[in-house]
């Protein structure tokens, strides 16, 4: 029997991996879009919500950016992002759902078809197979999970800019697509300087064109809003969310579960930012005049969600497509590490380290492996740490291979590059015996002055409607809420005396012990306050007058 392959044919399993990959893929579409539809209304494609009010607030003439839903959640994107959402708020809201949600997928599917046709290697005849695995990868990954859970633009983002990176539209309108996407979510902006050191630098002007003429029909139609967002909301990190939060896997967020200084940290992250996005240009310039364009755009993506203040899982596509890319890299290191980050963009490996070996410091890595991910993405990925921003003239055409030429110093500058950005991250870390500098607890005299974190003297004490059900009920010796200012985080609560002799509190596994003072803010009832950096990482012990331990938090707590 002849050689299927050379005879140029297709066995009868490898006809049916296609369309069996195309139908798994859209059976996890379909119950994905079922949950997000199942969820509580006010959770409900939260970010959609935002959306559809933004919109609403609009129509009836309140300012953009003093609109906030339900939730509290503002809108936080350009003025022209809301015209390109304007449609959607001609539906009815149960019908916008449903339209997002198919979108949304088919986005997804659109993604995976564009990704497949510029894949780096040979694969001939097997595009479409590539296409449906590639889409069933991202729709089983964390952020497309957090795209469909929440109703969010970011999927069309980077499909935008992924599309035009792969120069999949015509010559003549190469880098539009790049300026539309940085008009309604800035990060895809990195993509300018990469056209330029890419040698692509027509599309460099048109991007920026056409981010000023998008820009420019927001200030026409907006005014008012374009003019308090390009002054003073575009500043406001703080107005995006809690940055300490674990879902914000961007460089700045790892530092602030780190518990950097507040005053050290814009120095820090901005020298990080620049070193990691020059290194990222710098080796993106060489695999894109090498033919490599799919790695040299998904390592550029990879670089915006590390350098961007907050990147949240919705953001982090471009990581899912570099795990694929370092999986098919053909090298066992390379698809080891590939790997492994694509495992953590689709579980919570901190919390599997969390539950195997608690209590270490080890789980801040696990916790923050997304982030870390998308940085030796940009440092060491796709092989290219040794190669010049010169190709030799046998480079291949786009989507190749290619040869690339190689020099000396080049190695020894992306492994230095590679080892700083590592060595400042690291020295940052919670590690043993280290107490957060930020730490201050507050006292009786706090309290009777008025001075608790959060300004509140009576209601500071916990989330329940009666402390007094938890506390002082026989269930609880110890009750407490968690605050997040944007910059600091605020942990108050209440504590029973007669259970409760010591309280004590750990910055981080392994840090030392900080005794928390306890005072009376009412007869009868005994309290605590105290502010942090973060809390992320943070434990409360009670102890009795025995010395033994009564209860602790057990865990992370949640901002």
């Amino acid at each position: 029997m002849p050689d299927a392959r050379r005879a140029g044919t297709t066995t009868p399993s490898r006809r049916w991996t296609g369309p069996v990959l195309w139908a798994s893929f859209l059976a996890v579409a379909v119950a994905s879009a079922f949950q997000a539809l199942r969820r509580p209304g006010y959770d409900r494609l939260a970010d959609l919500q935002v959306y559809l009010g933004a919109i609403d607030a609009v129509r009836h003439g309140q300012p953009l950016y003093d609109y906030a839903a339900a939730n509290g959640d503002p809108f936080t994107y350009p003025p022209f992002a809301l015209l390109v959402l304007w449609p959607a708020g001609w539906l009815t809201e149960p019908a916008a759902r449903v339209v997002w949600l198919a979108a949304t997928v088919l986005a997804v599917a659109a993604l995976a078809m564009a990704g497949a046709v510029r894949w780096p290697g040979r694969v001939p005849g097997r595009r479409r197979v590539l296409a449906a695995l590639i889409a069933l990868v991202l729709i089983v990954s964390a952020p497309v999970q957090s795209d469909l859970r929440m109703g969010q633009v970011s999927l069309f983002v980077v499909l935008l800019t992924l599309v035009d990176a792969l120069e999949l539209v015509p010559p003549r309108w190469r880098g539009l697509l790049v300026g539309i996407a940085g008009a309604i979510k800035l990060t895809p902006l990195l993509f300018v300087p990469y056209y330029w050191v890419s040698g692509r630098r027509r599309d460099a002007a048109r991007a920026l064109a056409g981010f000023a003429g998008a820009s420019l029909i927001g200030l026409l139609v907006l005014p008012g809003d374009s003019l308090r967002y390009w002054l003073s909301a575009v500043f406001t990190t703080s107005r995006i969310g809690d940055l300490a939060s674990l879902g914000n896997q961007s460089v700045q967020g790892m530092l602030i579960r780190a518990g950097l200084p507040l005053r050290a940290l814009p120095l820090v992250w901005l020298v990080l930012v620049a070193l990691i996005c020059a290194v990222a240009l710098w080796r993106a310039g060489g695999l894109a005049r090498a033919g490599r364009r799919t790695e040299a755009g998904v390592l550029i993506g990879c670089a915006t969600v590390a350098a961007s203040p907050v990147s949240w899982t919705h953001h982090q596509v471009w990581t899912v497509l570099a795990a694929m890319l370092l999986i098919g890299g053909g090298r066992p290191v390379r698809r080891t590490a590939g790997a492994f980050l694509l495992v953590a963009m689709i579980l919570s490996v901190g919390n599997v380290a969390a539950w195997l070996i608690p209590g270490s410091t080890a789980v801040f890595l696990f916790d923050n492996a997304r982030a870390l991910g998308a940085v030796a993405v940009c440092c060491a990925g796709f092989g290219a740490a040794a190669t010049a921003v010169r190709a030799r003239p046998d480079t291949a055409p786009i989507g190749g291979a290619g040869k690339v030429a190689r020099s000396p110093w080049a190695a020894a500058v992306a492994v230095a590059a590679t080892l700083v950005v590592g060595a400042a991250i690291f020295t940052v870390m919670p590690l043993p015996a280290r107490s957060d500098p930020a730490l201050r607890a507050y006292t009786q005299a706090d309290f009777d002055a008025g001075r608790l974190p959060s300004g509140d003297q009576q209601g500071f004490t916990c989330p329940a409607d009666s402390c007094d059900d938890l506390t002082f009920g026989g269930q609880l010796p110890l009750n407490y809420s968690v605050g997040y200012d944007g910059s600091t985080s605020s942990i108050t609560g209440a504590v029973d005396p007669e259970r409760i002799a010591r309280l004590v509190y750990l910055a981080a596994p392994g840090a030392a012990q900080f005794t928390v003072p306890v005072f009376q803010y009412s007869d009868h009832r005994w309290g605590f306050a105290l502010q942090a950096t973060t809390s992320w990482y943070a434990h409360l012990r009670g102890y009795d007058r025995q010395g033994r331990l009564v209860i602790s938090t057990g865990g992370k707590f949640q901002t």
